[in-house]
């Protein structure tokens, strides 16, 4: 990472790291348009549906290693440099709501096809932009693709894969790609730039959109269009709400909670949320249907998935920047140091889901959020002049098995029983709240950093990492409460799908 300890303005994580939806409801009457493909198909169907999402996946965490690199050939300021990836974060997460209505309207394969070849373009234009503007206009609408994209890959897992064994099959694969995208990027990308350029960490996503893209009318099936009004009043303020609490979460990892127009976009949100809220509890066809809250388990769901990722994020982000800023790492090495957390999160993803057959979601999900705040504790105790080896990689691997344990039987209870028409507005409320819970953890733990190191004396090394342990603390804080929250809220074992 190219970007001060002290000034972390994003989260270097993925786009969320294992954000595929469970089961999803037994739909009554199968309809033409969600004839479930032939085995052979289906395989085909999910290489193309993962290869989607992952290209999203990536490309949260690809362009980190090359910002140098890029602000020398754009002549970025240090502030607008953060910018590069806060355009994408922004319009990302607050467009992921509208992203998910629109796929339940339009349809989901057509939305994802539009979400995939708008990243694409958008990907060759910023990997052609020639000024700092141009680069930032391309990132905000690859922010835009992304949120078309993220929520339709979601629910075309449910609508082509029938329920059981093989929909669980195909939700462990695709958990697995989407949580190790992060790790991709930072090997890919460290490769590409320092083979090529960093043009090429934007501009692979050129191909591999328009193969998807031709491929996804052949192989995917569409889901039912489900007729009536879009509703505009619930679309206008839930995006500008959640847009304006991306924002003020973005400016308070940059200036603090005392920041005037953080406290400014806090307030706009709040107020535009509470209108959100309002509209959708009256709208014949809300964009956000409040009846997703009415079951305990889903509400406690989505409570889960907004803390988890609040309390893993920001270590993400902090072992970035210890891996290359205290052990010296360059991008390529720093990019493989997260490798066992990847194979630790696929390797637990393969067997998951049959565990959750056999043993239901909370057991799976109890277990995988302890390992994460034993993680996080263990963390915690990291002194200046620890080594890879003896500092970080115990406390990742946990951390691979506790993500890999968790964010699928999350989604399994969030998802589990949801009627066909909602399930694009479910995925896209899934993925809202991941994405802003990592957001918050961010500037919680970036503000717990700063605070520790604001007076703190010794070598550059020895402050980030006292700082850095002092977060990883306050992570697994977070990721306690959200333990404690599945505790009480969850039922326990859903009836198994037949």
């Amino acid at each position: 990472m190219s970007t001060p300890p002290t000034s972390p303005a994003q989260p270097t994580g993925p786009t969320p790291p294992g954000p595929a939806p469970e089961t999803a409801p037994t739909s009554p009457a199968p309809q033409p348009q969600q004839r479930h493909p032939h085995p052979p198909t289906l395989r085909t169907a999910l290489f193309v549906i993962v290869t989607a999402y992952l290209m999203v996946g990536v490309d949260s965490t690809v362009v980190n290693v090359a910002l140098p690199d890029i602000q020398r050939d754009l002549n970025f300021t240090p502030t607008g440099l953060s910018w590069v990836l806060n355009a994408y974060t922004l319009a990302f997460g607050g467009l992921l709501l509208l992203g998910g209505r629109v796929g339940d309207i339009a349809g989901r394969r057509r939305t994802l096809t539009a979400g995939v070849l708008l990243f694409a373009l958008a990907s060759l234009l910023g990997g052609l932009a020639t000024a700092d503007s141009w680069l930032l206009v391309a990132r905000a609408l690859q922010g835009v693709g992304a949120a078309l994209t993220a929520p339709s890959t979601l629910a075309l897992i449910t609508t082509n894969f029938p329920e059981g064994p093989r929909r669980h099959h195909a939700l462990g694969i695709y958990t697995s790609m989407a949580s190790i995208g992060a790790s991709i990027g930072l090997v890919l990308g460290g490769m590409l730039t320092s083979w090529a350029s960093w043009r090429w960490a934007l501009l692979i996503n050129v191909p591999i959109g328009i193969g998807v893209a031709l491929a996804l009318p052949r192989f995917v099936t569409e889901t039912r269009r489900h007729a009536g009004r879009f509703d505009a009043a619930g679309a206008l303020t839930g995006t500008a709400g959640m847009t304006s609490l991306v924002y003020a979460f973005i400016r308070v990892s940059e200036h603090g909670w005392t920041d005037i127009q953080s406290l400014l976009g806090f307030s706009t949100a709040a107020a535009l949320l509470a209108g959100f809220a309002l509209i959708e509890s009256r709208a014949d066809q809300p964009i956000m249907p409040l009846r997703l809250f009415r079951s305990r388990n889903r509400a406690g769901g989505y409570a889960g998935v907004l803390l988890l990722p609040a309390g893993m994020f920001g270590a993400f982000y902090f072992l970035t920047l210890l891996t290359q800023q205290a052990l010296g790492y360059g991008p390529l090495r720093a990019g493989f140091a997260f490798l066992p957390m990847t194979l630790a999160i696929f390797a637990t993803l393969r067997i998951v889901p049959r565990l959750l057959q056999r043993h239901g979601a909370k057991p799976l999900l109890l277990t995988g959020m302890t390992l994460i705040v034993v993680a996080g504790g263990w963390l915690w105790r990291l002194e200046p002049g620890d080594g890879y080896v003896t500092g970080l990689l115990g406390p990742m691997i946990l951390m691979g098995l506790g993500v890999g344990m968790s964010f699928m039987p999350l989604n399994a209870t969030i998802l589990a029983g949801i009627a066909p028409r909602d399930a694009g507005a479910a995925s896209g409320l899934l993925q809202t709240l991941q994405w802003l819970g990592g957001t918050l953890g961010l500037s919680v733990l970036v503000t717990v950093f700063g605070t520790a190191t604001r007076h703190a004396t010794g070598s550059p090394a020895a402050i980030l990492t006292q700082g850095a342990a002092r977060a990883f603390g306050a992570g697994s804080l977070i990721a306690l409460v959200a333990l404690l929250v599945a505790a009480l809220a969850l039922t326990g074992r859903p009836r198994p799908p037949r």
